[in-house]
């Protein structure tokens, strides 16, 4: 089945500027009925172009990721929370890298009053985070420069990454596959992020619950590989069920108990 509606096509559209769309909102601008509006999502959300939510969709999955403006607004509060309660797992004193991600931002801005920092990252917004901080030191790696979200790319990249033995990675993705694949988008951000989980001791995975409901076609490792994944949601049970099996913490903020013990620092 193919998109065959102009009007299918301008939801994609704006699904992919904002990330999200709402059945009042697309009701309003197409001047249709909210009921014409839900079998055209529920049309899109078929062919995987679109992931269905309470009261609308979301661009669930594909080749092409959700603008860089619009993945910040989205799930915003839980990215902090997330942020917030991974920043608290890394101590003082340590090295750590930090990949391309609105989610690993949120961690980044949470790490500021840190103290003793050797931070390498191949996310510039993260280094414009970092910089003013007098007590952390920021290393960015070498490679292109992606317009479209501030990411540095490429094999330069992979090249400098693999020098360094870190203490801690966090590591941001797209998606989050039933099987335990870790998704993204852009294989050349993936080989770079192969590289930051293979040079670290301990990896915390940051994901919102959207990532569950996502896709993306490449493969960068599998969630065994994680130490700590820390979200805003308990996890589907399959994917509780590897974790519990590979001795991954899952952390879920805003829960009165992780669900597994924190990671301690080395």
């Amino acid at each position: 089945m193919t998109v065959v509606s102009f009007r299918q096509q301008e939801i994609l559209a704006i699904a992919r500027q904002s990330g999200r769309v709402t059945v009042d909102e697309l009701a309003l601008k197409f001047d249709v009925t909210p009921q014409t509006i839900r079998k055209d999502l529920k049309d899109l959300c078929d062919q995987r172009l679109l992931t269905r939510t309470h009261g609308g969709a979301l661009l669930g999955s594909g080749v092409e990721n959700v603008a860089y403006e619009a993945r910040r607004q989205l799930a915003e509060d839980e990215k902090r929370r997330i942020g917030q309660r991974a920043a608290s797992l890394v101590p003082n004193n340590c090295s750590l890298f930090i990949n391309i991600g609105t989610t690993t931002e949120a961690v980044a801005r949470h790490l500021v009053n840190h103290e003793g920092l050797l931070v390498i990252t191949n996310n510039i917004h993260v280094a414009t985070i970092l910089m003013p901080s007098p007590k952390i030191e920021v290393i960015v790696t070498g490679g292109a420069v992606r317009r479209t979200d501030g990411g540095i790319v490429g094999e330069p990249a992979v090249d400098f990454i693999s020098q360094f033995k870190v203490d801690y990675a966090i590591i941001g993705v797209s998606a989050i596959d039933d099987d335990g694949a870790l998704l993204d988008f852009d294989y050349r951000e993936v080989r770079a992020a192969q590289a930051i989980v293979e040079n670290a001791r301990n990896v915390i995975l940051v994901a919102d619950a959207m990532k569950f409901t996502r896709s993306a076609p490449v493969r960068i490792v599998h969630i065994s590989q994680v130490d700590v994944f820390v979200t805003d949601e308990a996890p589907p049970e399959v994917i509780a069920d590897i974790c519990r099996s590979n001795g991954v913490a899952i952390e879920v903020v805003g829960s009165a108990d992780p669900i597994a013990p924190s990671l301690q620092s080395s």
